[in-house]
């Protein structure tokens, strides 16, 4: 999720690096300390104060765990960057290791034997949403102001982060971080198929079904096989289809709705893809999109719709098909608009403190020592001459890349809280490492997916990014969880009918099932939400106001 022409390109670049430069409050370095002979060197604290040391405080703080802890570095809540945390930190800090996809069953727990930490990192909007409902949050402006200066820095740079932290009481609860904005999911297409079969890039929904039935029966791979299609309708790529004619909740005459015209359209598109055999027919089984991945990079797949995808996209698939050769696309412009489909979040809320932190004050103060530069820079590079030296620019990068990878790179969630780039901004910019194949045209590739993508003209097609949308109340959303699945299974059996199920009828079962489970509840209150919220929500347009503020 973390690996940058014409005009348009240096736009997009010069909105990226200056992205990248913001946010940093101090510059100094921690210095190495040798310990021991061993081929790694234990980082020291990161500075010292002549005058008399403040009373140590303690807390808890909770750590997701991914298991990706080497079992020579200890555990994900004992290891070196912990050890040295609590060396340098101006509390002691006992870690509570999270399950990263059990976030909330383990929280609930916590919560509920009165073990909660004084400093809870989560993802989850609504989880924290619903911790902030619960009463279970502590306001968080007047111990910003007295006590963590970095973080007050960054405020004042960014205050939108105080806008998206403040709850509905007008309090400020969430602290956030400035991450790169950059494309999360993006098209692939196989452009060496498309040169073999003298066809362009699609550019219309006509043409993604005319490239997409070639792939499938013109036999692009030259095996004399019917082996092969267009486009898989699992999991991402049902979501392209949704993105390309806009089916979500949109402004329209400053009011959020919902148009039926484009999930009927929709529903239209992905039956005909399927009726005219140019999809996997058993995606429905491809829950997660895995076979579809592997469908792709085997050479059996011609477009595929990934998600973070890096350099190993290109190596994988060349691996069995040595002349393959990859472009990004947009999905072609409907009636509705063009739109992208998923984006990083470039303004992304955090961390909460408890309401029953028994020290709030230490609590923010270490928050406050995980934003510091000397502080993110130990942790995401490691010890200076050890994992890491100055490149001729002056930027840090990986002496010996695999000692990095085993020693420093499982702690990434250490550094969760802080807005982790530097203030040189030329040590921001990927480093493009000539010993990784395929690295250089991988790079080319990513170059041209940023161009496409990170354009306003052509936006992201829901209201915000989700980590940016409200959470419903627990009644509605059971609702909308409701709808999601069950919706999902009558489209589903629309487009896999055949005959039996005509797109009218089946957006008559849709109709219908709204009005049974209520879902006009959900879309009451978003609206509602909307109206109420407009001035000071987050939405899409803002996002890419802020990128184009930023440039």
């Amino acid at each position: 999720m973390n690996e940058v022409e014409d005009k348009m390109k240096k736009s997009t670049l010069m909105a990226v690096v200056t992205l990248l430069a913001a946010g940093t409050v101090l510059t100094a370095c921690s210095k190495p300390k040798e310990e021991g002979s061993g081929a790694s060197v234990s980082p020291t604290k990161a500075g010292s104060s002549s005058s008399a040391p403040e009373k140590r405080g303690k807390i808890k703080m909770s750590l997701y765990d991914r298991g990706n802890t080497p079992p020579a570095e200890g555990t994900v809540t004992n290891n070196r960057w912990t050890k040295w945390i609590n060396e340098n930190a101006p509390a002691d800090v006992e870690y509570v290791a999270i399950p990263r996809f059990e976030s909330k069953q383990k929280f609930n727990t916590l919560f509920a034997s009165g073990e909660a930490p004084d400093v809870i990192t989560e993802f989850d909007t609504s989880y924290r949403d619903q911790l902030y409902s619960q009463k279970q949050l502590l306001p968080l402006e007047d111990l910003i102001k007295q006590h963590a200066p970095n973080y007050n820095k960054l405020l004042e740079k960014y205050p939108i982060l105080r806008q998206i932290g403040t709850k509905p009481d007008g309090k400020l609860y969430e602290i956030g971080r400035v991450i790169p904005s950059s494309v999360q999911i993006a098209v692939f297409i196989r452009t060496d198929w498309l040169k073999k079969l003298s066809l362009p890039i699609p550019q219309t929904p006509d043409d993604l079904l005319k490239v997409s039935k070639a792939f499938t029966e013109q036999d692009p791979d030259g095996n004399g096989k019917k082996d092969t299609y267009g486009f898989s309708l699992a999991y991402l790529g049902d979501k392209a289809i949704d993105a390309m004619h806009g089916n979500t909740m949109f402004i329209k005459d400053d009011k959020l709705i919902e148009d039926d015209a484009r999930m009927k359209a929709a529903v239209s598109f992905k039956k005909r893809l399927f009726d005219e055999g140019v999809v996997d027919r058993d995606y429905l089984t491809d829950k997660n999109g895995e076979k579809a991945k592997k469908d792709f990079l085997s050479g059996k797949l011609g477009i595929y719709v990934a998600d973070n995808a890096n350099v190993d996209l290109l190596t994988t698939l060349r691996s069995t098909n040595r002349d393959a050769t990859i472009a990004p696309m947009l999905m072609p412009k409907t009636e509705f608009g063009q739109y992208t489909i998923g984006m990083l979040n470039p303004l992304q809320m955090t961390t909460v403190v408890y309401a029953g932190s028994k020290d709030p004050v230490a609590a923010v103060k270490t928050i406050d020592f995980m934003i510091a530069e000397p502080t993110w820079k130990m942790l995401k590079f490691g010890t200076e001459n050890v994992h890491w030296k100055n490149d001729e620019l002056g930027c840090p990068r990986a002496i010996n890349p695999d000692l990095r990878k085993t020693e420093v790179n499982y702690n990434a969630d250490l550094n969760l809280i802080a807005t982790t780039v530097d203030s040189k901004v030329i040590c921001n910019l990927p480093v493009l490492d000539k010993n990784i194949p395929n690295a250089e045209e991988w790079a080319g590739i990513r170059q041209q997916t940023r161009a496409l993508y990170e354009n306003p003209a052509i936006p992201l097609y829901t209201l915000t990014h989700s980590e940016h949308m409200p959470t419903l109340p627990a009644d509605l959303l059971k609702i909308n969880n409701d709808w999601i699945q069950q919706s999902k299974d009558l489209i589903a059996k629309t487009v896999v009918s055949g005959g039996s199920v005509s797109v009218d009828q089946g957006m008559n079962d849709l109709k219908n099932l709204k009005q049974k489970i209520g879902q006009n509840q959900t879309l009451d209150w978003y609206a509602k939400w909307y109206e109420q919220n407009k001035k000071n929500a987050f939405l899409t347009k803002d996002i890419y106001q802020y990128l184009l503020k930023n440039n």
